[in-house]
């Protein structure tokens, strides 16, 4: 290990604080990196000889850690996790390290204490609990400036600014905020926008996703419990509204509270009176409660599956995020956005961006991402790492789409016939997405090309999606002319001919 007087200096006071992540599960680190980047300089390695060699390359030596126990090459045991804090401390005592870990036995626990750890936080931990929890440990406050929060939501739209300007508007009221809009569209990063604009940005936000706890866990987890409140509560314990004492509470997928427990939420909003399980004295929170669903919870609230008087005090504020689909130029814009983020990956080096060529291009502006915001930027992350430095073509760009679920969502002409010209090379197996002629999805994609294009041909159109669908159906069917005519409703002959128009045109 790299000794004390030789180690780089702390970081110094006026930038983010370092934060060396230990895990040599990518899916973890990759999430804590997005989710921690914002606050911290976030550094990756996944063994005690990664870390050693980090350090001799840094100029200075991180202040936080969360290391994981089970490291190579004894993942199932804690030894080496046991080692590097070991080091780590001894090279640098005022580090200050959080164990994060699956292996959760109390003696493990005790141990990492004993040698220096601070917290030992047993696996899976949501990345908001981790983030309070480093802010606690560092003093640093977790929250990005106004500014970059802004910067944060990325996008010129007119959409995008009537989202800026509602939470401008919304952010230093007290009342409950309700955002409302599809999985992966932002909606943590339009609550994370709201509590920054709020009087409560010097404290971190803490967040609950209620579709990602046990319905037994989600009571104690959001009042606390008592010690004995139930099997396994061996002390008591704060909740969530405690921890967001002065601060914000977001409760993510509202829509997944089970409906025994939305009266107590209505309790607490009204009046601010809540009591932990296990409890009869009445404690009180001031939390600024700002929830997300990608439900309809009007269509809940009439099912009765979600307390109507509880959707009217949760909606005080209603904030609708568009999905991604209908945004489009800011759909390049996030691509500028994240190609360069993941240019240079965590711990690595820096390396070019890769582009799209004038097909792909196309292609990026007609696919109708289903996913939204999260799945562009997996999509990124995957050709980032795949094609660095390259131009990515349509068959390329193809690979990483998930056109079946796309087939659902309106698609522009044009986007089938780029997927017909690439399927000869494209090996995922799913079908160009398509639409009946003059369906609503249909019309509404037409509307908006109409609107955005400069000129439409419209012969050109007819044409590609006459081509797209002869080369779907030849994909599907392995070449197989005659079952390929079946499929389109020709006869063989026909099918024939129209191909050698399309080879003749090619020449």
């Amino acid at each position: 290990m790299t000794s004390t007087s030789s180690l780089p200096k702390m970081a110094p006071a006026d930038r983010k604080p370092d934060l060396l992540i230990v895990d040599d599960d990518p899916l973890i680190t990759d999430t804590l990196d997005y989710s921690l980047g914002g606050d911290y300089e976030v550094m990756v390695a996944a063994s005690r000889a990664q870390v050693h060699a980090l350090l001799r390359q840094l100029d200075r030596v991180p202040g936080l850690a969360l290391i994981d126990l089970g490291l190579p090459p004894t993942p199932h045991r804690p030894d080496e996790g046991f080692r590097l804090i070991t080091e780590l401390l001894a090279a640098s005592p005022a580090m200050k390290i959080i164990v994060l870990s699956g292996q959760n036995e109390e003696a493990n626990a005790r141990h990492a204490r004993a040698i220096g750890a601070l917290e030992f936080v047993p696996k899976p931990c949501p990345p908001d609990r981790l983030r309070a929890l480093l802010a606690q440990v560092s003093g640093a406050p977790t929250a990005e400036s106004t500014t970059d929060s802004d910067r944060a939501i990325i996008g010129a739209s007119p959409a995008i600014e009537r989202l800026r300007q509602q939470i401008v508007q919304y952010a230093a009221a007290p009342f409950p905020v309700l955002i409302e809009g599809e999985s992966g569209s932002g909606k943590e990063l339009v609550a994370r926008a709201l509590h920054m604009r709020s009087g409560h940005a010097a404290r971190p936000l803490v967040a609950l996703n209620c579709a990602a706890i046990a319905p037994t866990l989600v009571e104690p987890t959001l009042f606390g419990h008592a010690r004995g409140a139930f099997t396994g509560a061996t002390g008591a314990h704060a909740g969530y509204f405690e921890d967001a004492t002065d601060s914000t509470l977001f409760l993510d997928e509202i829509g997944e509270l089970p409906l025994e427990l939305q009266s107590k939420l209505l309790r607490v909003l009204e009046n601010g009176e809540f009591q932990r399980v296990g409890e009869t004295t009445s404690r009180h929170s001031n939390a600024r409660v700002i929830a997300a669903t990608n439900r309809d919870l009007r269509q809940e609230v009439r099912a009765r599956r979600f307390r109507g008087d509880l959707y009217h005090r949760l909606s005080v504020f209603a904030i609708t995020v568009p999905p991604l689909r209908d945004l489009d130029e800011d759909r390049l814009l996030l691509l500028d956005h994240f190609r360069t983020r993941y240019a240079t990956p965590a711990g690595g080096a820096a390396r070019a961006p890769f582009s799209l060529d004038e097909d792909s291009r196309r292609i990026w502006m007609q696919y109708g991402f289903p996913g939204n915001v999260r799945e562009l930027r997996n999509i990124v992350i995957r050709l980032s790492t795949k094609y660095p430095g390259e131009r990515v073509t349509p068959a390329r760009l193809l690979a990483e789409l998930d056109v079946e679920a796309a087939a659902a969502a309106p698609v522009l002409p044009g986007l089938a016939s780029a997927q017909g010209a690439a399927g000869a090379s494209h090996t995922s197996g799913a079908s160009p997405a398509a639409h009946l002629p003059g369906d609503a999805a249909s019309i509404e994609a037409a509307r908006r090309h109409l609107a955005s294009a400069r000129q439409v041909d419209l012969d050109r159109l007819l044409h590609e999606w006459e081509q797209s669908y002869i080369q779907a159906a030849l994909f599907m069917t392995h070449g197989n002319l005659a079952q390929a005519a079946r499929l389109l409703g020709l006869r063989r002959t026909t099918l024939y001919s129209r191909m050698q128009a399309r080879d003749r045109e090619a020449d």
